[in-house]
């Protein structure tokens, strides 16, 4: 009873900061739960970055000032606020307005530098912005960015007045499926797979304070074989003499006040970039015990301590393996033990935030539903998620599949709404069940090389989380150009994970994963003894739910959709049964379609706002922990 009372409490308060500062969401779309929890003054107000955390730092998240203007506007004049780190397309946003390739969009704010942060560099930093971005404090051209799925900072104290009152102002351009960026299932014409576009400021704006002389970042490389992790560590403004000392806790998280006094199990001292750590009776993460080890990383001149961060990391390996059938099929092994890797496709929209869940608990929310679906794995669909996504992977305990958001599409209904240029760089001939017959993109060098720039710049920000196992550069050859190049650049970004060159065809045999599609049943239509053979993508059983459609009509499944969830249910049971027989004859790992709707999508085992699962969830669980213990 008190706890409902105290969640009612909250429930009133937020909406009555709603009311003071004048925002609510736009648009008769559909929403989430958690849409009316989204509190202006503090939307997001979790510390962003939970693998480096500084105990000082300052959240920018809420009410800025916007505008919409021509591309070519070198000023604006404020048209209203925009609840940032909500796109301009979103309900949340208090927008909801469409920006374009001929558009510019702007967002100005002013901010206050505690004074306890004087004398230490001032660090400006962005979750992600879509897509391109230019910066200005107190009318001081800061720089440029591109990319839209990753962060990036800049250090702002030469721009900083001596007090009082600062302003930021961004400018933002983005022409979604118009030009050569990354961009997913954005398109400027939303229909069928393809959703509405996102512009703008999407994740966590924030600052801190550091030293001169900081860390900049850190990658810990675990062998489980030896019983050892690689630190690296790199440095910003280091001194001759410089040291790093390396803390490894017992449990938890270096700043999780849940572990209040980990016990340091293994330390060392870096004076160089990098160094191996013995760990005593190392504890193995896997999805049935998620454990983490925490890390507090101290830099040192002489005996006194100039900064410290703390973060966490695991002990996990994942390898290619063959099994003891008669024909060996090789299979995928977490920690040297095979492991049938079952999930489902998982998109990451919401419709009232599209790519930015609406509150941490949100985002959370479908990795929790996914895990208690009995689901080891997540494909995580051509989108990059916020630090904090990949954070509760790893603490909840599931395998991710990462993929590159694509840069480019193909067929007619969506090449129809592109600029023609465009649309004939698009053009490609997709082989999905044969080696034979499928074409590269005509791209030119300019979409490959910002292809590579943000493909590895999405590598270098993931990869010090344990929870992927497998990076995906390209599905159904959408926008797929060079593979032998492009699974070489994966493999010299990073060489610990397994490779699936291309989910869903065109097939090269250059990496270590051959990725089959087939809707709406599960099936193998192409098979190599050489490579880990798994069904990225199937099912995608159709069922609308009443009261919880992003649109009344045009709604839409594989194959005849369902008038009720038991007919779901039967159907999945039908079809996880056929997995079980292919999983007997080599298959891997296999990809369900999907974790929600989407859109017009109603094939999702959830609602687009979360609010109905269809099928039976102990059932369902039953269904899925069969399929994954038929391999053992």
């Amino acid at each position: 009873m008190k706890k409902n009372i105290l969640t009612l409490s909250m429930l009133a308060l937020t909406l009555i900061a709603q009311a003071a500062y004048g925002w609510k969401p736009v648009g008769n779309n559909i929403k989430t739960q958690w849409a009316s929890k989204v509190n202006p003054a503090a939307p997001l107000p979790e510390y962003p970055r939970p693998q480096m955390v500084r105990q000082q730092w300052q959240n920018l998240n809420g009410l800025w000032q916007y505008a919409i203007t021509d591309k070519d506007a070198k000023t604006f004049k404020s048209q209203g606020q925009i609840l940032v780190p909500f796109c301009v397309e979103s309900s949340l946003s208090g927008v909801g307005k469409y920006v374009g390739k001929e558009k510019a969009l702007w967002y100005e704010r002013t901010l206050t530098v505690p004074r306890q942060w004087k004398g230490q560099d001032i660090l400006l930093h962005f979750g992600a912005v879509d897509w391109q971005t230019e910066l200005w404090v107190n009318g001081h051209y800061v720089g440029k960015h591109t990319g839209g799925y990753t962060p990036f900072s800049y250090n702002i104290t030469p721009y900083i007045k001596g007090s009082g009152k600062q302003t930021l102002r961004v400018r933002v351009w983005d022409a979604s499926d118009n030009s050569f960026q990354p961009r997913g299932k954005q398109v400027t014409k939303s229909s069928g797979i393809w959703y509405t576009p996102v512009t703008g400021i999407w994740q966590t704006v924030w600052m801190e304070p550091v030293a001169k002389s900081h860390i900049e970042s850190y990658y810990i490389v675990s062998d489980v074989d030896k019983s050892k992790m690689n630190v690296s560590v790199k440095l910003q403004g280091q001194q001759s003499g410089d040291q790093v000392k390396v803390e490894i806790l017992d449990g938890g998280i270096g700043y999780n006040p849940e572990h209040p006094s980990s016990k340091v199990i293994a330390s060392a001292t870096l004076s160089s970039k990098s160094a191996d750590i013995d760990i005593p009776d190392a504890k193995l993460w896997s999805p049935d015990s998620p454990y983490l080890y925490g890390v507090k990383l101290t830099l040192l001149r002489g005996s006194k301590t100039i900064d410290q961060v703390c973060g966490y990391t695991q002990m996990r390996k994942i390898s290619k393996m063959r099994d003891s059938s008669p024909n060996r099929y090789n299979r995928m092994a977490l920690n040297n033990k095979i492991m049938f890797q079952f999930g489902p496709l998982d998109q990451g929209w919401w419709p009232d935030g599209l790519y930015t869940a609406p509150t941490d608990a949100a985002l959370k929310y479908d990795i929790e539903q996914t895990k208690a679906w009995g689901f080891n794995m997540i494909r995580k669909h051509i989108k990059v998620e916020p630090a904090r996504w990949y954070y509760y992977a790893d603490k909840l305990g599931i395998v991710v599949w990462q993929d590159m958001p694509c840069i480019a599409d193909h067929g007619k209904s969506v090449l129809a709404n592109r600029d023609p240029e465009i649309a004939k760089i698009q053009q490609n001939k997709w082989s999905s069940d044969s080696f034979l017959g499928g074409t590269d993109c005509p791209i030119p060098q300019q979409w490959k090389d910002n292809y590579y720039k943000e493909w590895g710049e999405i590598i270098d920000c993931l990869k010090g989380f344990q929870c992927i196992v497998v990076w995906v550069p390209f599905n159904e050859a959408w926008g797929q150009f060079d593979t032998p190049e492009v699974v070489k650049f994966t493999r010299e970004q990073d060489n610990t994970r397994l490779i699936n060159e291309s989910s869903g065809g065109n097939y090269h045999l250059v990496g270590d994963i051959l990725d089959a599609h087939h809707y709406p049943c599960p099936a193998m239509n192409v098979f190599e003894g050489k490579m880990i053979n798994v069904l990225g993508e199937y099912g995608g059983i159709g069922y609308p739910v009443k009261g919880h459609l992003w649109q009344q009509d045009a709604n839409w499944g594989y194959g005849k959709v369902k008038e009720n969830g038991q007919q779901v249910l039967d159907q999945y049971t039908e079809f996880a049964d056929m997995l079980k027989t292919f999983i007997k004859t080599g298959c891997s790992a296999a990809v369900y379609t999907q974790t929600t709707d989407v859109e017009i999508e109603v094939n999702g085992i959830m609602t687009y706002d979360r609010a109905v699962t269809k099928m039976d969830a102990a059932k369902l669980r039953q269904v899925n922990e069969s399929v994954i213990q038929s391999l053992k």
